[in-house]
């Protein structure tokens, strides 16, 4: 699995990079990065789906 962000969706609350900061971190502009690109193990997986269920937009996902 790995994690999309809908960049037009996102508003930069934060709350992914602050519940994962082993999966995303901010940027200048304080949206989020994923840091993981490869497929996330089974640590960085719960914690990324912490991070999509948190997300206010929904503007996180995960993908095969």
């Amino acid at each position: 699995m790995r994690v999309v962000i809908d960049e037009e969706r996102c508003s930069g609350h934060g709350r992914c990079y602050v519940l994962a900061p082993a999966v995303f971190d901010d940027d200048d502009d304080g949206k989020p990065v994923v840091l993981v690109t490869a497929d996330l193990d089974d640590e960085q997986l719960a914690a990324a789906r912490i991070a999509v269920n948190n997300c206010p937009e929904s503007a996180i996902s995960l993908a095969d």
